[in-house]
């Protein structure tokens, strides 16, 4: 139960700070698509080159979280709902940090998605929809859970026996299937530099 006698603390130090400090604003880039659809690969090669110029960043991983920060979850809708909140509230943190946050979750559903938006201003969340044909991502079953899903010994596996909900306005839309990773690294580069969140 949510207590009532908590308050709310104003830091010392603002997000203005922090950026005037690193030199580049903050933000957080939503990569959401299928497994298997390349969206940890593309995170960690965007960080890889927002690093190297400087920026600091973070990747919050899907399989990563659920180690520890969401290891008390399954993959139920209301497990799926509150693990897309509790790292929508983690990716906010590290956002106030001064970091550009590169979360990397399958996500399912434009409600979890939609209400991780609306939970900051207008322009700091970037979706990424990872666009890639099922058919493609099982060629692909990096981890080998579509072979599993598919004979009945993962339920709620999304795409098999729970629903994707392709996102309806994402900022950038790629094709993961027909792109390599270079291309889709250099599309979300071009698209931060166009919202001017990059160092120049």
């Amino acid at each position: 139960m949510k207590s009532d006698h908590i308050t709310f603390h104003t830091p010392l130090i603002d997000r203005a700070s922090r950026a005037r400090q690193n030199g580049h604003a903050s933000a957080i880039i939503w990569l959401t698509g299928l497994s298997g659809a390349g969206k940890s690969t593309l995170a960690h090669a965007l960080e890889h080159e927002l690093h190297s110029t400087g920026h600091r960043t973070y990747v919050l991983d899907g399989d990563n979280v659920r180690h520890g920060l969401c290891g008390d979850l399954g993959f139920s809708r209301k497990d799926r709902e509150e693990n897309i909140r509790r790292i929508g509230e983690v990716a906010k943190l590290m956002m106030d940090a001064g970091l550009i946050v590169i979360a990397a979750f399958i996500s399912p559903h434009q409600a979890d998605r939609d209400r991780v938006r609306t939970s900051v201003a207008s322009g700091e969340f970037i979706e990424v929809f990872c666009g890639c044909e099922l058919e493609t991502c099982i060629a692909r079953d990096p981890k080998g859970l579509y072979k599993l899903a598919l004979s009945g010994q993962i339920n709620d596996f999304t795409g098999i026996s729970s629903p994707y909900e392709i996102p309806l306005q994402p900022e950038l839309a790629l094709d993961t299937a027909r792109q390599d990773i270079a291309s889709c690294t250099n599309a979300v580069l071009s698209l931060l530099r166009a919202r001017g969140l990059l160092i120049t």
